[in-house]
Formats: structure tokens, C-alpha cells, sequence
């Protein structure tokens, strides 16, 4: 047996005892896929079966057939990617096309009763992603805010933000106090494709973690949310993000926005599985139009977070025909203005002196810097800050950042941002930056951008 094959029999064999200790297992089997969605290519399926006499340390491997790439989405990105990303396209293409090498994070969840978690993850080889995250500056001051306990769950969750302010407010100051675990973010990941089961939602009862992309937590660390903050997280669904901001800080106010009722429905079942009821105060969802949001929330947030809807390359690569990568390849075009626009609604909801992180999960230049570019010309109030230093130097040990090239983006008409006494790259990096997937390191694609708004 290679020692590829005896790490994942050992780790299978292990998480029988989580299952045993968690009582989450399904009556006749334990189930777990190596990759995110059923859509996004070949899986290995392993199971253990002990209603079919199978012993109890024996594990079982089925191969599904594996699903081919759309050829007419691949072709677009070898053509558009390939001049973008130059050398880092061929080893990232090769990651995409094998969904078995992709990586996977285990957040852990702080606000959940965590029994023996942590150390078996680290006895199966996980390493915490994030060993220093003060150095990132996640967290907020040291005095916590006080917590509150609502006075009953609430009967419609999509709330409003411009009606619900006052009534909030005047909750916070009347509900008696209630002292809830200090939030701490908590990432394991591993160097091997390894993934931990997905928890199915209990009521009543809180998932000790959640699966995730771990570059997708690069965007909630440049948001650095602190105690007492309102914060905004206008595309919300399905909510990964908004949970790693609870784990960072304990927001006065978390808004999490999602227009499409399927989707946030999606979103509310994963608050309500990962988060106390005693946060129902703090954390509310909003089924606004994202476009219009800063007109009806004026200058309302501190923080605001604008994971927009992309070319998701993971998913469109998988597209279930051509015909449909086709389509999408013409939807693709229109999706900059669109990002655009919840960009700058993002900047009029966030108060002088505040931040706005705008992010995708896309590679494509014109959906990131270009976009950024586009806002900045249009907003004179707002200025792009650099995550080159505080984000991408620190975490380069784990994710694989794109270099800024000259050509990503438009030409710029405001004099005022253009590179001055200083390299194309450094200004591009002031734009954001980019997470390419590699072998070893198959996080991303994930784009981010800070944005301050003027005082």
C-alpha cells in the first residue's frame, strides 16, 4: 500500500471515532466526496458500511464516472487566461481539469461545543492556516462588546435594513446581557486532497465546522471586522463568509443580503446551523437588490463585502454542456457592469473613513482589476489600498499569488492613480490580488480588493 493510500485509509478509519463521538452519522452509512459539488468532475466516493456486514475498520472505494471539462468553456480560457497569466496558466489549467487534487479547509466553529476535533485533525497531518492571525490584524480591541440574547427567534428573515435600524438599536440597550465564547477564525488544511464529511443540519444542534475553499477567508481577513462594527456582506449566500466574520470579531451588526430566495434560504439554514441563537440580534438577513442598497442604507456600515457573482472557473469549466458554456460565455460579458454597480453601491452604504472588500472566485482580469479600475475612475471619494504586504507576503507560505502583469485592466484616466515614483506591479497591487491554483497549493481562484472610502 502506498503511503498516499494508507494517509487516507488511516484518516478514514479516524473519522469513524468523530462519527461515533458526534453522533452525526446517517443510520446506514457515512458518506463524504472529495469534491465541492456533484457539477465539478470526477469524484472518489468512500463509504463506511456497517449495516452490510462490511467490518468496521475496512473501508470501501467507488469511482464514479468521471465527467469531461466543456470544451468550449476550456477554450476560452486557454485563450484569454494563457496571455493573463502567462507561465502560472498551464500548471493552474492542470488543476482545475483534476478536481481530486483539489484542497479543502476545515473552519472550525468557536460557537459550537468542539470535542476532540482539533486533535485529530492535526494527528491526520492538518496544519492551522493561520498560526499568527493577529499579525493580519483579524481580530478587533481586546474589550469584547457585550452580547445579547434576543427576545424571540424572528419570524420573517428577510429583514429589511433601513426599517429594522431603530428596532435594533433600541433591542441592543434593553436585552439582558449574556457572556458567549470569544470568536477565534480556526483553519486546518492539508499538503494531500483530504476532506473532512459534511455535518447534515440538526436542528437545534451546531455544525463543529465548515468546508471551505481556503482562499475564500483571504477576503473576510482584508475586511478586518472589529467588536462593535456594522458590518455588510451584500452577497451573501451561502454564507461561509459571513460565518468566518463571526469567528473574527463579534460585529454589533452583521447584514447578510441575498436577493435570489433559493439562495437565501441556503444562506439562513447555514446561520442557523453554525450560529447561537443568542446572535439573532446581531445577524440578520436582507433581500435587497444589491444595486440599490447604498441609496436605501446610505452611509449605514463600517465594513462591507462585495464577493460578487462571477465566472465561477471551477463550476463553468464543468458546465453539463456545451450549450450551456456557451451561454454562460455570453453572460460572461455583462458581468463586469453588474459588478460594478454593487461595487459602488457598497461604497455609498459605507461611512467616511470606512472599507469595502470587493472579491470573486474567478481569474479573469476583466471581472477583478478591471472592475476595480472602472470604480476607482468613477468614485473619487474612493482609494484602493494595498494587500500586497499585509495579506499576500505573510500567507505566500500556503496560496500561490499572481504577479500584476502591465496589461490586467484598462488605462486609468484619473492622473491622480496613476504609478507615480514607483513600478506598474506596485500599483497594480494596490488594485488587489490574485489567487492562482497550483499543484500543492490548489487554493483559489480567488481575487480581493480593498477599498477605503475618503473621510
Amino acid at each position: 500500500m502506498s503511503k498516499y493510500m494508507f494517509s487516507i485509509h488511516h484518516f478514514c478509519s479516524t473519522w469513524r471515532i468523530i462519527a461515533l463521538k458526534t453522533q452525526t452519522r446517517t443510520p446506514t452509512s457515512l458518506w463524504w466526496l472529495w469534491s465541492c459539488n456533484c457539477h465539478t468532475g470526477p469524484e472518489v466516493v468512500l463509504q463506511l458500511n456497517e449495516q452490510k456486514g462490511v467490518p468496521n475498520n475496512q473501508v470501501t472505494k467507488r469511482h464514479k464516472k468521471k465527467r469531461s471539462s466543456c470544451q468550449p468553456v476550456l477554450e476560452s480560457f486557454d485563450r484569454q487566461y494563457s496571455q493573463e497569466l502567462g507561465d502560472l496558466w498551464a500548471n493552474a489549467r492542470a488543476v482545475l481539469l483534476d478536481p481530486l487534487s483539489w484542497q479543502y479547509g476545515v473552519m472550525i466553529n468557536s460557537f459550537s461545543t468542539v470535542t476532540d476535533i482539533t486533535q485529530i485533525l492535526h494527528s491526520q497531518g492538518f496544519s492551522t492556516l493561520l498560526p499568527d492571525v493577529s499579525m493580519l490584524h483579524c481580530k478587533g480591541p481586546s474589550t469584547v462588546a457585550p452580547h445579547y440574547i434576543s427576545k424571540c427567534p424572528p419570524n420573517d428573515s428577510h429583514l429589511q435594513p433601513d426599517s429594522t435600524f431603530h428596532a435594533l438599536d433600541q433591542d441592543l440597550q434593553s436585552e439582558p446581557s449574556l457572556s458567549l465564547p470569544r470568536p477565534s477564525l480556526q483553519c486546518y488544511i492539508h499538503t494531500l486532497p483530504l476532506r473532512f464529511p459534511s455535518q447534515a443540519h440538526r436542528p437545534g444542534q451546531l455544525k463543529q465546522y465548515y468546508l471551505l475553499n481556503a482562499a475564500s477567508l483571504l477576503p473576510v481577513l482584508a475586511l478586518q471586522v472589529r467588536d462593535g462594527e456594522k458590518v455588510l456582506d451584500l452577497c451573501s449566500a451561502p454564507g461561509g463568509k459571513a460565518l468566518a466574520m463571526m469567528q473574527c470579531a463579534t460585529p454589533a451588526l452583521l447584514c447578510c443580503n441575498e436577493p435570489d430566495p433559493h439562495r437565501r434560504d441556503w444562506l439562513a439554514k447555514t446561520l442557523e446551523s453554525f450560529l447561537p441563537y443568542s446572535l439573532n440580534s446581531r445577524v440578520i438577513v436582507a433581500a435587497q437588490d444589491g444595486r440599490s442598497f447604498g441609496q436605501s442604507a446610505a452611509g449605514t456600515y463600517d465594513k462591507v463585502l462585495v464577493d460578487a457573482p462571477c465566472s465561477n472557473d471551477r463550476s463553468w469549466l464543468y458546465s453539463c454542456s456545451s450549450q450551456q458554456g456557451e451561454q454562460r460565455l455570453k453572460e460572461r460579458a455583462r458581468l463586469p457592469a453588474l459588478q460594478a454597480q454593487l461595487l459602488k453601491s457598497a461604497l455609498a452604504a459605507v461611512r467616511p473613513g470606512g472599507v469595502v472588500v470587493y472579491s470573486t472566485c474567478t481569474l479573469s482580469s476583466s471581472e477583478n482589476y478591471a472592475v476595480v479600475e472602472t470604480v476607482l475612475n468613477d468614485c473619487p471619494e474612493a482609494e484602493p489600498e494595498d494587500l500586497w504586504e499585509g495579506i499576500a507576503v505573510p500567507l505566500s507560505k500556503y496560496f500561490v499569488f499572481s504577479p500584476a502583469h502591465p496589461d490586467h485592466g484598462q488605462t486609468l484616466h484619473k492622473p491622480s492613480l496613476q504609478p507615480q515614483n514607483g513600478t506598474v506591479s506596485s500599483y497594480h497591487h494596490r488594485l488587489g490580488i490574485l489567487v492562482v491554483p497550483q499543484p500543492g497549493k490548489t487554493w483559489g481562484p480567488m481575487f480581493l480588493s480593498r477599498i477605503r472610502r475618503r473621510k
